[in-house]
């Protein structure tokens, strides 16, 4: 309804001509992690990473060369258990990298950090359950 002046007096407003009368609500935009700075955090974690497996080729040379000395070999049980030495590390960085690839710089650093938390302990726990004795036959 419109007055004498030609004023709405209903209180509603008309859209001017050309404005935009789409309304959207955009979501809160997630600030991601530089290209960079993402890979240099995955090379230095994988450094690390590497380091345990490096560790636990060393447990498969130690291990059947304590075997050999003693005339016997690596059980099937032994291998496994040393070859899931050598995977665990590996398996746990790329779940790790895959997480987190579209993460802040701190998230991605604390699932690292996460990471290598449960690989100690896992292989710990391998080698402290299982031992020397049970691996060879």
């Amino acid at each position: 309804m419109t007055d004498q002046t030609g004023d709405r007096t209903d209180n509603s407003e008309r859209p001017r001509a050309g404005a935009d009368t789409t309304t959207t609500t955009s979501a809160p935009t997630r600030r991601r992690t530089p290209r960079w700075l993402g890979l240099s955090l995955a090379i230095i974690f994988g450094l690390v990473y590497a380091y345990d497996v490096w560790e636990a080729i060393g447990n498969i040379v130690g291990v059947s060369l304590a075997a050999q000395s003693l005339d016997t070999t690596l059980s099937g049980f032994g291998w496994l258990v040393l070859v899931w030495g050598i995977a665990m590390p590996v398996v746990v960085f790329a779940l790790a990298f895959w997480i987190g690839r579209r993460r802040t710089a701190v998230i991605q650093a604390l699932l690292y950090l996460a990471g290598l938390a449960v690989v100690a302990a896992l292989a710990l726990d391998l080698f402290v359950l299982f031992g020397v004795g049970r691996l060879i036959v």
